[in-house]
């Protein structure tokens, strides 16, 4: 390479400044007369040395400046504008270096020719050259694909995935959903992609129940688009959605609105409820385990799973029959108010003081939770969460329960996926939980049977297969071991106090400043093996995201799973055979 010419991987648009000091690390470069760099551009430059080979030192722009060359003044700005002061615009990018090779970390020489990175030269630059398995994530500032490196995702270098937002802005569970549909469909799984699973709690409107309905707005650019990512743009082919029996319905429908077909119920019995001992669930606020009552929680959770049986679709407690909820609630509160079975069921060393703590928040669940725990519906009928003997994508809806009924959901549902997949001893197939609202789950301060799930997912789920996909609008408020343990941080539009916070100490400066400013789509996305955050825009989803856009859902996945069962099953007459259900 000579200093008359451009001659590199791709267009000559600088030359290393040297009024700045150049880093192996960092450096700066001016803008030749006629160019241009924006942040996120990729570039390269090469540093020749005596009686070695050359040093290609490649990185990304992370700061761009301007400045007219000839002014003292800040008034001279007019002047050079009149043409009656002669001055000359000079820009200037700072480049932080992203790879260096072969090894050796030298500085860039000043007056070095700086060139934009394309094709290979793009690709070794940003390392996904290295990458055996690449997941396209979207499409960087210059319109070029952006990877993600699949090792760091699927539990075989790392696992889990931390995205942050502002709610309604930072398109969190858009760029999620897309992430899966990347993950199962550009084939980086190989034959495990289609035993693989997805496990999505949707908290907010009706938005996710339709990931299996092409989006009629879908038009050609877009489809052009994921055509430029390798991916074929439609919706998620195999969906199976769950929601809440309706508030006050002995039937048990499925408490939705816009979706009427392919949904099914989902509760517990009255016996799973006092045999799996998920009594700890119903107080599972993380205020809960700093009272003094958590320890009658467990003591009568004890005693429910020993003496309580199945009697016709409820349970039978100390020889009297409990056919809801409320019953059983009720039948607690008394035992515990009676002096002579107080102890039996909260154990001899509690206080009246106490018990009635537990009591005062046991009643107030009854509202909450009557429509999930029942002792009214055919007991065989299936009813059950369960991914394993689900479609591939499996959705919850939990957007019309209130708070507490959907920490109890949420922490019952994570606790039987993850014993699941601890009692299969592999981590194939590969279970994906997309959870938003990460923050009110597993918060930074205090305890709580679901932190403890979403914990162990955090710290052992990579060697299980259990992959969390967790998303919320302050990362600073999340429980620091979820976070860290995430391989994968992403960010979207971020609110100006959170942006300031040590935990996007991640994000360069400018980064920083921009996720200030970021439409929805434009995430930035850290991965290990890439020194700097990649910014990307993801295209527009391809499956309806509201009912206003969704298409027809492909026949096979608008029979629900009850629509297959005897509709004429009865309280305990033992429902339709197992052969029945069409899984």
């Amino acid at each position: 390479m000579t200093d008359d010419e451009f001659d590199g991987p791709g267009e000559g648009v600088g030359r290393v400044l040297g009024t700045a000091d150049a880093t192996p690390l960092t450096f700066w470069t001016a803008v030749a007369p006629g160019s241009y760099l924006q942040l996120d551009d990729v570039v390269v430059t090469r540093r020749e040395l005596p009686d070695r080979e050359p040093v290609t030192i490649a990185g990304v722009v992370t700061q761009v400046r301007a400045r007219h060359e000839g002014a003292q003044f800040d008034s001279d700005v007019f002047a050079i504008a009149d043409g009656t002061l002669p001055a000359m615009v000079q820009e200037a990018a700072e480049i932080t270096t992203t790879r260096v090779d072969p090894e050796l970390y030298v500085p860039p020489t000043p007056g070095a020719v700086v060139h934009r990175a394309e094709g290979e030269a793009r690709a070794r630059a940003l390392h996904f050259d290295r990458m055996e398995r690449r997941i396209p994530m979207g499409m960087g500032r210059d319109g070029v694909p952006v990877y993600l490196n699949a090792d760091f995702l699927d539990g075989s270098r790392g696992a889990h995935v931390s995205i942050s937002g502002i709610s309604g802005v930072a398109t969190k569970t858009s760029f999620a959903t897309f992430l899966l549909y990347s993950v199962f469909r550009s084939g980086v799984l190989g034959g495990d992609a289609v035993n693989a699973k997805a496990l999505i709690f949707n908290v907010k409107g009706e938005d996710l129940l339709f990931l299996d309905h092409p989006n009629t707005r879908l038009d050609d650019a877009t489809r052009a688009g994921y055509a430029k990512l390798g991916l074929d743009a439609g919706a998620f082919p195999d969906v199976r959605v769950y929601a809440p029996p309706r508030a006050g319905d002995s039937s048990g429908t499925p408490d939705v609105s816009s979706r009427l077909t392919g949904v099914d119920s989902f509760y517990w019995t009255l016996s799973e409820f006092c045999a799996d001992r998920l009594l700890p669930y119903v107080f599972a606020d993380a205020d809960d385990e700093r009272q003094q009552y958590t320890m009658v929680v467990h003591s009568v959770a004890a005693h429910l799973a020993r003496y309580a049986q199945p009697a016709d679709g409820g349970v039978s407690v100390d020889g009297v029959r409990l056919g809801s909820y409320t019953d059983l609630v009720d039948h607690i509160v008394e035992q515990l108010n009676d002096d002579e079975t107080r102890g039996d069921w909260a154990g001899s060393a509690v206080g009246l003081g106490t018990v009635n703590a537990f009591a005062r928040r046991l009643i107030g669940s009854k509202k909450d939770l009557g429509r999930l725990i029942r002792g009214d519906l055919a007991t065989r009928r299936p009813h059950s969460i369960n991914t394993a003997e689900s479609a591939q994508v499996t959705v919850v809806d939990l957007h019309n329960l209130p708070d507490r009924a959907q920490r109890f959901v949420v922490g019952v549902t994570l606790k039987s996926e993850f014993e699941r997949k601890e009692k299969s001893g592999t981590a194939k197939p590969l279970l994906f939980v997309v959870l938003d609202e990460l923050n009110k789950y597993a918060p930074r301060e205090g305890s709580s049977p679901i932190k403890e799930v979403l914990l162990d997912i955090a710290e052992r789920g990579r060697s299980l297969g259990v992959i969390l996909i967790g998303a919320q609008q302050t990362a600073s408020e999340v429980e620091r071991r979820i976070v860290t343990n995430s391989a994968i941080r992403v960010v979207g539009r971020l609110d100006p106090a959170e942006a300031s916070r040590p935990e996007y100490g991640f994000l360069p400066p400018a980064q920083r400043q921009r996720a200030l400013l970021a439409k929805p789509g434009t995430m930035f996305v850290n991965q290990p093996d890439i020194p700097v955050p990649l910014c990307l825009e993801f295209p527009f989803p391809a499956w309806a995201t509201r009912v206003s856009e969704a298409g027809r859902a492909p026949s096979e996945t608008l029979r629900s799973i009850t629509g297959a069962v005897d509709p004429f099953a009865v309280v305990g007459s033992g429902g339709g055979a197992d052969d029945d259900i069409p899984f």
